[in-house]
């Protein structure tokens, strides 16, 4: 496994460790202002941190928020939703956020490209793109905080037979970015939460 850097997204407001060989894609290209995105140099995965409106799905508790994931899900694939299939969602615990009003989930998914789909950075389609999509719900901020870790499979560039979800096999790549996830739920902290603007329990200026 890669060694891990501290870093600082949003001008510092949040805080996460992430994988040493993972570069900063601002430096390369623009980026919406409610984005940060990392990019593994030596592969193809990516990390999207994503600083969103709170989704109101009906409902209440996990109900609720089961829907707002998968909302959330249907908005990111646009779509290629009819080409996603989800083979895990979970209860997520982040170790820094201790508000009571903030259940986070993670769901795996993976998408298989239908047709003649665009091809990849480095020239060739996936076979498939597997989702690690985390959820946190800030409820009195009115934000959904969202980490995707993005994942394509290149034939040549993993062991097909080391993959098959439907078995519980993930293969090196996957597995390798359920530990970026994992650690990223252990070092999130969030410094700033004036990032998100008032609080409903807050006087508006």
């Amino acid at each position: 496994m890669p060694g891990f850097k501290k870093t600082r997204l949003f001008g510092g407001a949040l805080v996460c460790d992430i994988p040493e060989q993972f570069v900063d894609v601002s430096l390369i290209r623009e980026v919406p202002n409610n984005q940060e995105v990392y990019l593994d140099k030596e592969g193809f995965t990516s990390i999207i941190f994503d600083i969103t409106e709170r989704v109101h799905a009906p409902g209440e508790g996990l109900e609720r928020d089961g829907l707002a994931l998968t909302t959330h899900l249907e908005d990111l694939v646009g779509e290629a939703a009819e080409s996603v299939k989800v083979w895990n969602t979970s209860e997520t615990e982040f170790s820094h956020v201790s508000e009571t009003d903030t259940p986070a989930y993670t769901l795996i998914a993976t998408q298989t490209p239908q047709g003649n789909e665009s091809s990849s950075s480095k020239g060739t389609a996936p076979d498939f793109t597997a989702l690690i999509l985390t959820l946190l719900r800030l409820e009195k901020e009115k934000t959904d905080i969202l980490i995707t870790i993005n994942v394509p499979h290149i034939k040549g560039e993993y062991d097909e037979e080391e993959v098959d979800l439907a078995l519980g096999k993930q293969g090196a790549l996957i597995g390798d970015a359920v530990e970026f996830a994992a650690r990223i739920w252990s070092s999130f902290r969030i410094e700033d939460w004036g990032l998100f603007g008032p609080r409903d329990d807050e006087p508006r200026r």
